[in-house]
């Protein structure tokens, strides 16, 4: 039974001087989380459309108009009891944020 082992040796490299531009950019690099301008704000954007009521914006804007066109059907209903409503509406806030959220990460892991 042969054992193999890996082992990789790291070279020493003098860092190379960057530019204020180059600072800049990683800057925004780590506050957009890699993703970029748009990537980052998707869901915040989703999270504003989705609080429009009665309409489901949010899901729409991610692209789910089946889900959307459903929770408007099923609200009409629920609108006579004050108690479903606010339940449903507020769901429909969290999911356009949750999918959003989603929809970056798998952009994000395909790029």
């Amino acid at each position: 039974m042969a054992e193999e082992y890996v082992v990789s040796v790291a070279t020493e490299e003098e860092p190379v001087s960057g530019s204020s531009i180059g600072a800049l950019g990683v800057i925004w690099y780590e506050l957009s989380g890699g993703i970029g301008p748009w990537g980052a704000l998707r869901p915040l954007v989703a999270l504003v459309l989705s609080l429009v009521p009665f309409l489901f914006i949010g899901q729409h804007f991610n692209g789910q108009h089946r889900k959307a066109f459903g929770c408007f059907l099923i609200q009409l209903p629920l609108i006579l009891s004050v108690v479903m409503w606010p339940v449903l509406f507020i769901w429909s806030i969290g999911d356009a944020w949750w999918v959003s959220s989603r929809i970056v990460a798998k952009a994000e892991n395909e790029s």
